[in-house]
């Protein structure tokens, strides 16, 4: 399959602090991509290089196989960026700035695709308003309109639904959802991890400037999940059973539920023989699994952090 995107060896330093340390990944044309971390990982900065805003510090960043230095027109042509910081031109109405941004990448006016993201993104009541006037979720539906006026092959949202309310969030994801389909590659930074596992087909994960996770999202969640199982119980425990030690039991409700952690390589058969062994009258039971919010906390740390100043205080 073709490559939308190829970042290989990034790196980029800010009076000698390393933002982002030797980053390589690629991303396959018409996927949803996603580049996830914690405040500080790197994200921002990474995209930032992809989009010119700042410069590489070395490695290299090729779009559809044109080097993004080397080829900037080009490359800066086919790419869209909604960045984190609300981006607009004050002074203009929302109708006069989107019939010149496209002229900024050479690309001639195109009314009719121009009118159908006025309409799919809710902007038709609000043409004629001075942008400084719109509220912070209306700039957030123009700076997209914006990115996607030249119709770019690689629409990149670095935190795109941030301070909007739920119904914008709804709205522009079956936008994504909508172009996606029809051969848009995204990149998207997200704080909102649902959004990131319900929306995205792979996921990378920074910290620290470094990748330290890149996988399909199933199998990043599969692989590092935790999964648990709860039984519902006819008679209370006092003390969970010695023989389910190595599961970690926990009692709640007074003794009538127990949780159990399945290990990594542990079958919920295996659980419930040895629980008819035991005798346990189970009226109910139910199996959970991690979501991608628990595999990040996980991965970069933060899970731990907090358990450590949680016993300190």
């Amino acid at each position: 399959m073709k490559i939308a995107l190829n970042i290989e060896n990034l790196c980029k330093s800010f009076a000698g602090v390393a933002a982002v340390d030797g980053v390589s990944f690629a991303i396959r044309q018409g996927e949803i991509f996603g580049l996830l971390g914690p405040n500080g990982a790197g994200k921002s900065t990474t995209i930032n290089m992809i989009a010119g805003v700042t410069r590489i510090g070395s490695g290299s960043i090729q779009a559809y196989g044109y080097d993004t230095r080397r080829d900037y027109r080009l490359t800066r042509r086919m790419l869209g960026v909604v960045h984190q910081e609300i981006v607009i031109d004050n002074f203009f109405t929302v109708d006069q700035a989107l019939k010149l941004h496209a002229g900024y990448y050479g690309v001639k006016d195109d009314p009719a695709w121009r009118q159908m993201l006025i309409e799919r993104l809710g902007l038709a009541p609000h043409l004629h308003k001075v942008m400084i006037k719109l509220s912070g979720g209306l700039k957030r539906r123009f700076m997209i309109a914006k990115a996607m006026i030249h119709r770019p092959h690689l629409l990149i949202l670095d935190e795109p639904t941030a301070g909007v309310d739920v119904e914008l969030r709804h709205g522009l994801w079956d936008f994504v959802r909508e172009i996606n389909a029809q051969g848009t590659t995204i990149l998207l930074t997200t704080h909102y991890l649902e959004e990131a596992e319900q929306m995205c087909d792979r996921i990378a994960i920074m910290n620290h400037g470094k990748l330290i996770a890149l996988e399909p999202t199933r199998e990043l969640v599969r692989r590092l999940s935790r999964r648990r199982v709860r039984l519902w119980l006819d008679r209370p425990l006092t003390d969970p059973p010695e023989q389910l030690a190595h599961y970690q039991p926990v009692l709640e409700a007074e003794g009538r539920e127990l949780l159990l952690n399945l290990p990594v390589d542990g079958t919920t058969g295996a659980l419930l023989r040895e629980l008819c062994g035991l005798g346990l009258s189970i009226r109910d039971m139910e199996t959970q699994q991690s979501r991608l919010e628990e595999v990040f906390l996980q991965l970069t740390g933060i899970d731990e952090h907090r358990r450590k100043n949680s016993d300190v205080s």
